[in-house]
């Protein structure tokens, strides 16, 4: 008998492609830019909010379930 267990991600997050798509969505929520490539997220005023190669505005509770993470540095 063979098992394959494959890893699914936790939470599908919907992602936005403008920021007043995404806080019309997360009215209760802060808004944040994550960069898809490193599943890191930003806040608004930040270095690299909304610039970043790969990227899309998501809900923050949105992206720790996703188990994205906040940027440790303040970029």
């Amino acid at each position: 008998m063979i098992f394959a267990f494959f890893a699914l991600p936790a939470f599908a997050q919907t992602m936005y492609q403008t920021q007043q798509s995404a806080q019309s969505h997360c009215q209760n929520d802060t808004v944040v830019w994550l960069n898809t490539r490193t599943d890191v997220y930003h806040f608004q005023g930040e270095r690299w909010y909304a610039n970043t190669e790969q990227g899309a505005y998501v809900c923050e509770r949105d992206a720790d379930a996703n188990g994205d993470r906040p940027t440790r540095n303040g970029q």
